[in-house]
């Protein structure tokens, strides 16, 4: 998998798809907080699998918090973080299966990305893309060529 690359400057508005679904889906938005880390390792090692644990552990050590997260009551539906496993670096993410298709990742991925913005970042990298199609429709969305050979090439895996 390559990674990708996103000008910051150019982000669309998410504002109208975020109040839509939280009228029609009563789902909110927000910075997760620090007593919530246990809850929101948990949903996420049940929902996605070890290493997106790990990274989101590493989310709730930064202040503030690199950890967007969409809720609807106290049902977690979905996730994003960024500055986890390098700086300037988008991810994990990711959605409850039967939720997906609404536009909550989107929101995510955009919440996130206004994060970097706002660190002072002029271009973010997406790591280890899977929807390629997804980042280059949502938010433009480049290949870095040559970024096959990753980050994550010589990650830890269990036997």
């Amino acid at each position: 998998m390559k990674d990708m690359l996103v000008r910051l400057q150019d982000l669309p508005s998410v504002l109208s798809l975020e109040k839509s679904l939280e009228k029609k889906e009563k789902i909110i938005f927000r910075k997760a907080i620090a007593p919530e880390k246990h809850l929101v390792c948990e949903w996420v090692h049940q929902e996605f699998g070890d290493y997106w644990k790990s990274e989101v552990e590493v989310a709730f050590t930064r202040q503030p918090i690199t950890c967007w997260i969409a809720q609807r009551g106290n049902t977690l539906v979905g996730f994003a973080c960024y500055e986890t496993t390098a700086k300037n670096f988008f991810g994990p993410t990711g959605t409850l299966e039967s939720e997906r298709g609404k536009g909550i990742g989107k929101i995510l991925l955009i919440k996130a990305l206004e994060s970097l913005k706002e660190m002072g970042y002029g271009y973010a990298i997406i790591g280890g893309v899977g929807p390629a199609e997804f980042y280059e429709k949502v938010v433009g969305a480049k290949e870095i060529e040559g970024s096959e050979i990753s980050i994550y090439q010589n990650l830890l895996r269990k036997s």
